[in-house]
Formats: structure tokens, C-alpha cells, sequence
């Protein structure tokens, strides 16, 4: 029997590699060695993007995707008292940021650390400390070097556009969670690579020709707006938990409806089909304020179907959290996808 829970493992040891959107060599290229360990073929594309080939047992082409990219933050001043000013990259629940460690890279790879902090950051010295508004005009980033002043800064070699990455703070717990940053959807690229490692062990052929795609520009719009060719894709990203919503952390989420409008009626029939068929614990749902890769290659022109799964993940964009059941149903109905 497949032991589901090292793929908490496998999504540990990525979610350790920090990979803001357009900072994701790294990340790709442990990728890529998982690749050579596995014989899986593969491809780097200009963009950016990792493209894995499996073959199938017909001509008609599957396109599995999920992105490597996240949430992050980029300098953009050097403040005069030695602190960062920053802009966030992709869109954050930013008050979350407000007391979080992170790591500013610099173009010469080094790597400093420092904390996100609110302007008004002591209870013993500002008034408004607990109820100032958290956005990139009250907020800063406080480096872990005696720094005063600018020219302080400068002679670290930070300068404006070095990436700022969040520490992630990923933890297993015994009754089956996983949290962690960035489980959008570094949890869905580790869920696709066991699926595929899991196929080869078995001696598994998929039915329909596979293109695993790992896109790396999704947190900001544009992550597969180029694509190689494929009849269909299937976008394996997170399901939301919420208000007015019948997915859960347990359960993997079927989308009907993003804010890129429906997805395709008849994928999505097929993907609850296998659902019910294995007995899966699943949510059908719309999410307004979401856009995924498949949206992407959609209004770039490519001719596909496409849909979009997920393990339900609670407080996106925030200190996430999913569990093994969701995980398991989501490994589950994208493995029965890619075998019926």
C-alpha cells in the first residue's frame, strides 16, 4: 500500500527552498534531480517552467500542473534608519506578515535574515500599536545587522529588487496536519511527483500522454500562459475553506467556477464521476476571488479544456493548513484522472 505521509515529507524538503515568483532556480532545480533519480524526461523552458513527460497508452495529451512559485516580498527603498521598505510580490493577507522572519537574498546570493515589522512595533513605545493598519506604507523589514543608516545597508549589498523570502515554518502534527506558508501549492507540486514516482513503481501506464507542468510565474497571473501542446489540463492547486463553502481540509475540492469564469462542464463531470466511484471525500465549489494556471493558458489562446482540484487549505495566502485525508483524496481522484 502507498504510504501517503511521505508526501509530507517530499513537500517539507520543497516548501524549505525559498521561491518567490521569478526566484525559482533553486526549487527547480531540485526538481530536476528528483527527475534524473527517476528517469522521468524532462524539459526547462525559457520562462521558467519545468515540463515532465510520461508516456500513455493513447495519443491524446494530459497536462497536469501545479506552481513552484510563492508569495514573497521585494525591497524597493532602503529606508535612512537602516530598515527595508518592501513591496509584496503575488497578493498576501499582509497582516500575517507582521512579526514573521524572513531572508533577504542578495544578487550576489547572499542571504541575510531580518523580521516584517509594523512601524509602530512596541506596546511600551507607540500608542497604536495594536490597532495600526498593516500595509506596505506602515510596514518594514528589520535586518539582523547593525545597520543605522543607508550607506550601512548598502555596504551588505542589498540593494532595490533583492527578493525577501518568508520563513515558511512548516509543521506536521501528529493528528495529520500539515502548515505551513506557501501549501498553495508546493503541497500540490509534492502531491504530482509521488503520483508520478508512485506510477513507475508500480509499473503503472497512464492512459493518456502526461505533461507535468511546474509553472513558476503563478502567484502573479501569468504563470502557464505558455504551455506545450495538450488536449486538456487539469490545474492541481488548492481548494479554499470557508464561508458559504463545502470543502474542508479533509477533502479534495472540485472548482465549478474561479474568477475566470466556469471550467470545463464536462472535465469537471468526469472528475466528480471518479470521485464518487472511489468513494472520495469531495466538495464541488466556486471560488470568486481565485484565478489558477489553467486561467492563465485559457486567456493566452490555448485551445483546451481545463479544471482545477485541490486539497482544501484553510486561511490561504496566510498561515496555512490542510490534512493527510485531504491530501490523500487529492493524490487519489488525480491518479484515477490520469488512469480512466
Amino acid at each position: 500500500m502507498f504510504d501517503y505521509k511521505r508526501i509530507f515529507s517530499l513537500a517539507s524538503d520543497i516548501l524549505a527552498i525559498p521561491s518567490p515568483s521569478g526566484y525559482t532556480k533553486d526549487v527547480i532545480d531540485f526538481l530536476v534531480k528528483l527527475c534524473e533519480e527517476q528517469g522521468f524526461a524532462y524539459e526547462r523552458m525559457n520562462n521558467g517552467s519545468l515540463v515532465v513527460s510520461i508516456k500513455g497508452e493513447t495519443d491524446y495529451t494530459v497536462g497536469l500542473g501545479a506552481h513552484v512559485d510563492t508569495l514573497g516580498a521585494m525591497v524597493c527603498a532602503i529606508n535612512g534608519d537602516g530598515t527595508l521598505k518592501f513591496d509584496r510580490i503575488g497578493g498576501p493577507v499582509l497582516p500575517t506578515y507582521d512579526g514573521e522572519y524572513c531572508e533577504v537574498i542578495t544578487r550576489e546570493g547572499k542571504k541575510y535574515t531580518g523580521t516584517f515589522l509594523c512601524k509602530a512595533q512596541a506596546a511600551h513605545v507607540h500608542k497604536g500599536s495594536g490597532t495600526m493598519e498593516r500595509n506596505t506604507d506602515t510596514m518594514i523589514v528589520r535586518l539582523d545587522e547593525i545597520v543605522h543608516n543607508k550607506d550601512d545597508v548598502k555596504k551588505l549589498g542589498i540593494c532595490n529588487g533583492d527578493y525577501i523570502a518568508l520563513d515558511p515554518k512548516t509543521t506536521v502534527t501528529p493528528s495529520g496536519y500539515i502548515k505551513s506558508r506557501f501549501l498553495d501549492d508546493k503541497l500540490s507540486v509534492a502531491i504530482i511527483f509521488e503520483l508520478l514516482k508512485h506510477l513507475k513503481e508500480e509499473n503503472i501506464t497512464p492512459k493518456y500522454n502526461l505533461k507535468v507542468i511546474i509553472s513558476t510565474f503563478e502567484e502573479v497571473g501569468f504563470g502557464s500562459s505558455y504551455i506545450p501542446k495538450i488536449d486538456e489540463f487539469l490545474a492541481v492547486d488548492m481548494g479554499c475553506v470557508g464561508e458559504h463553502l463545502e470543502g474542508s481540509e479533509e477533502k479534495v475540492s472540485i472548482c465549478a467556477k474561479d474568477s475566470g469564469g466556469p471550467y470545463n462542464y464536462e472535465m469537471n463531470t468526469k472528475l466528480i464521476n471518479i470521485a464518487k466511484e472511489l468513494k472520495l471525500d469531495y466538495a464541488v465549489d466556486i471560488f470568486p476571488y481565485y484565478s489558477s494556471d489553467v486561467t492563465a493558458a485559457l486567456k493566452a489562446g490555448h485551445n483546451i479544456k481545463g479544471s482545477l482540484i485541490g486539497s482544501g487549505v484553510a486561511a490561504s495566502h496566510g498561515m496555512e493548513r490542510t490534512h493527510l485525508k485531504g491530501i490523500i483524496n487529492t493524490f487519489e481522484l488525480v491518479k484515477g484522472y490520469v488512469l480512466k
